[in-house]
């Protein structure tokens, strides 16, 4: 028996099976309206993608660094919106400004910055690596405002601050930020070949170049000083040669020494800082009345709202010399706590570092870690008489909206990279391939 079959039927066949699978993944639809042309039906990307499963980020259990960190920094804020107040109440009460005036910008600030600090909290840090280049271009170009005509304030002596009718702000506080983040992404992308000099010494060499040198032309050599210090700090954690970030150390330090002694100004500062009491009565002003209310304050303070020097006698309570108002109003113990609570915010950040699942997330906790030691040290430093009085503010407590606004954001990242440390050393292999996650689900 001879069977005959249709050499077109197995073809059409094959067709119509193609048709009924194009017809599923388009629900029922083609691109065009119409079956049999599987060119024209194929799923678009964004279909195809809407159908795969979703990695999901399953977080272990809260690591014991993310509380004590949260914990320091909630303190602090609340803390250091105590101590605007008391700085700043008293001299203003029966004057035609508001006692609440200084306080209420603050505490506005401080709400802002809870909202930016639970953004950079809840959105997975690796994430924010897409905008590391953009935040630093916008960053560079606010550090320009200040040079602009009708934009640009000068305040104690630096032309550092922007302002827009009331509203004012620092480029240099965000500056901070965005070169931390721009390094971090960098040398987590070239950390095998940072030994190299055009991936390691290069890039920190003209960051570091960068922001100290805007800074200075600012006229605020203190941040230019705390911004280079910051990114050297940055490139150690790096990995970058210490004799490379040695060799950037050295050039900057003969820059700051040059700085200082060509300018009468900044050399009269640096000769009172050495002989506070011999110029107590104008260079050191405010140094000697800064360590006279910390010697006022005594074991146990004068009570929060018991401070005499903030009523005149202590320039800018409120802001560079707020620890010269807490010493004065909690004592001894008070002012052992802020020291200690900086030094467990920046040992438990750097315990986070160590422990981050990535190269970014290690360096971008550790340069973070470092901002807030290096600046509260040159903050208290100043106010004790240790080191010369730079204008820098101490994070979480100094009043001002950026300062604040950066410092709560910036905790929010280290909170961030702390909730997804590896907390098992079998773990810390995988800290080149990104974070830790648990076997993905689908939706």
């Amino acid at each position: 028996m001879t069977i005959t079959m249709n050499p077109l039927s197995g073809s059409a066949d094959v067709q119509a099976r193609r048709e009924a699978a194009l017809d599923r993944l388009n629900g029922g639809k083609t691109k065009s309206g119409e079956r049999g042309n599987p060119r024209r039906t194929k799923p678009s990307r964004r279909a195809v993608q809407q159908r795969q499963p979703r990695a999901i980020e399953r977080l272990g259990p809260t690591p014991s660094v993310y509380y004590v960190i949260a914990v320091v920094v909630a303190m602090f804020v609340m803390l250091g919106l105590v101590m605007v107040l008391s700085a700043t109440s008293a001299r203003n009460v029966g004057g035609e400004t508001s006692p609440y005036a200084i306080f209420n910008r603050q505490l506005i600030w401080a709400g802002l910055g809870l909202v930016g600090l639970l953004v950079a909290l809840n959105v997975p840090y690796q994430r924010w690596r897409a905008f590391v280049i953009p935040g630093a271009v916008l960053a560079a170009g606010a550090m320009m405002l200040p040079f602009v005509p009708g934009l640009g304030a000068t305040i104690n002596d630096a032309n550092s601050w922007v302002r827009f009718g009331t509203f004012g702000f620092q480029p240099s506080e965000v500056l901070k930020l965005a070169a931390i983040a721009f390094l971090a992404d960098m040398f987590a992308r070239n950390q095998e070949e940072l030994h190299l000099p055009r991936r390691g010494l290069v890039p920190l060499a003209v960051v570091a170049l960068a922001c100290a040198g805007v800074s200075f032309l600012q006229g605020d050599l203190g941040s230019a000083i705390v911004l280079a210090s910051i990114v050297l700090a940055v490139g150690l954690i790096a990995g970058v040669p210490l004799a490379h970030v040695a060799l950037i150390s050295a050039i900057g330090a003969s820059g700051a020494l040059v700085a200082i002694l060509s300018d009468p100004r900044r050399f009269n500062r640096l000769a009172a800082f050495r002989d506070i009491e011999g110029n107590k009565e104008h260079l050191a002003w405010q140094s000697w009345q800064g360590m006279l209310s910390i010697a006022n304050g005594g074991m146990t303070g004068s009570g929060i709202g018991g401070s005499n020097s903030k009523l005149g006698y202590l320039p800018l309570a409120h802001s560079d010399f707020i620890f010269a108002v807490i010493a004065d109003e909690l004592g001894f113990v008070g002012s052992v706590a802020v020291v200690g609570g900086f030094a467990l915010l920046v040992w438990f950040g750097i315990q986070t570092a160590l422990a981050a699942p990535d190269q970014f997330g290690l360096i971008l906790a550790g340069g973070i870690s470092a901002w807030f030691g290096v600046q509260a040290i040159v903050n208290m430093g100043g106010v004790v008489g240790l080191m010369p009085v730079t204008g820098l503010t101490l994070p979480f407590f100094s009043a001002g909206g950026t300062s604040l606004f950066v410092s709560m954001v910036s905790a929010g990242l280290l909170l961030n990279v702390a909730r997804r440390v590896v907390t098992s050393p079998s773990h810390q292999g995988r800290r080149a391939h990104g974070p830790t996650k648990r076997p993905a689900r689908s939706l």
